[in-house]
């Protein structure tokens, strides 16, 4: 029986927040009269000016003019699902989207929406998260609205060996993403790094819950740094953004709305074809896939060797500075000094 966890808390954006947004976004050059917010997002005109209190406490700059209307002083960077949701035309990613200004975990709030029944395809984004997380328990640093934290629910029809492939699905995307956005060339770190000048830009936590013979489901969840000037002190040695990389400002909608439909190619390819052609594509654009002198750390010990290509399934094979050759089924990975 699967054990049902406790509802998220805050909720999702309601949905009249979203409609509003959509409507001043589409609009950013005209004064919308409060009668005609009114019937577009469902409220009386009496309220229009608390639902306009609640974008300006999101951060959103909406400007109010006398007996006239109101309209947005500066186009919002908000990830708005309607917004989204029309980029998304013909993929599975355009139907269920669930937006959060602030919650825990976007992969906390997947889970609970898997294990309830929401369907293949379901989206969860944050513009800002206050537990997110990485792997092997790594806490991953969510500012707010400055960088891309989604989650998306798949239910693959794949066995749960072939799962770690998973993860270099959207490792391509996020990489193809990013490449086209910037015009640089981004490197994969395996499993789930993704490099610019050898700093992490992208990461990707993926969980699941499966049975020895089927996936119930998968959450993927994807961090990318975009717009952050700066990398917190801790991090300025490994990390990087978009920003500081190219030196401009990027929309986090069209690199997000880039992300998932590269996701939906490959992933639509991996169940098709299998593991195959994604591995081809990670030796194309990976220097770690094959050759690359590496620093591999376990559970169980710490070893260096030089990668040698991947399994069938997506692990990591590294020979060992004692000739033996490894497959690495999970651990850190680091360039070897």
């Amino acid at each position: 029986m699967v054990k049902k966890r406790k509802s998220p808390l805050p909720g999702p954006t309601d949905q009249r927040i979203d409609a509003l947004l959509a409507l001043l976004a589409e609009n950013a050059t005209i004064v919308i009269s409060g009668a005609k917010i009114a019937k577009e997002i469902g409220v009386r005109r009496q309220t229009v000016w608390q639902w306009i209190e609640t974008l300006r406490a999101a951060g959103v700059q909406v400007k109010g003019h006398p007996r006239t209307g109101y309209h947005i002083e500066q186009m919002p960077d908000v990830l708005a699902p309607q917004l989204l949701s029309r980029r998304l035309h013909g993929t599975p990613f355009a139907k269920r989207i669930f937006h959060f200004f602030k919650t825990d975990s976007t992969n906390s709030v997947a889970m609970h929406l898997a294990e309830t029944g929401e369907p293949h395809g379901a989206i969860v984004i944050a513009e800002q998260q206050t537990a997110g997380r990485g792997r092997s328990g790594r806490s991953w640093i969510s500012d707010k609205s400055a960088g891309i934290y989604v989650t998306i629910l798949l239910r693959p029809p794949i066995s749960p060996m072939l799962a770690p492939a998973l993860t270099l699905v959207a490792g391509l995307a996020a990489r193809d993403a990013i490449a086209e956005e910037t015009n640089l060339q981004p490197d994969i770190r395996w499993p789930n790094d993704i490099l610019l000048n050898d700093k992490k830009v992208c990461g990707i936590l993926t969980e699941m819950q499966a049975e020895p013979d089927r996936i119930h489901f998968a959450v993927v969840g994807i961090g990318i740094n975009v717009n952050q000037q700066k990398m917190h002190a801790e991090l300025a040695a490994i990390g990087t953004s978009l920003r500081i990389e190219t030196g401009r400002v990027h929309s986090r909608l069209e690199l997000l709305a880039r992300l998932l439909r590269h996701l939906d190619r490959y992933y639509n390819q991996f169940v098709a074809e299998g593991a195959a052609p994604i591995l081809r594509r990670f030796a194309e654009v990976s220097s770690y896939f094959e050759g690359k002198r590496v620093r591999i750390t376990t559970a169980k010990e710490t070893f260096e060797g030089t990668t040698a290509g991947l399994e069938s399934m997506g692990i990591l094979r590294v020979k060992r500075d004692d000739g033996k050759t490894e497959a690495v089924i999970s651990g850190t990975v680091a360039e070897a000094e």
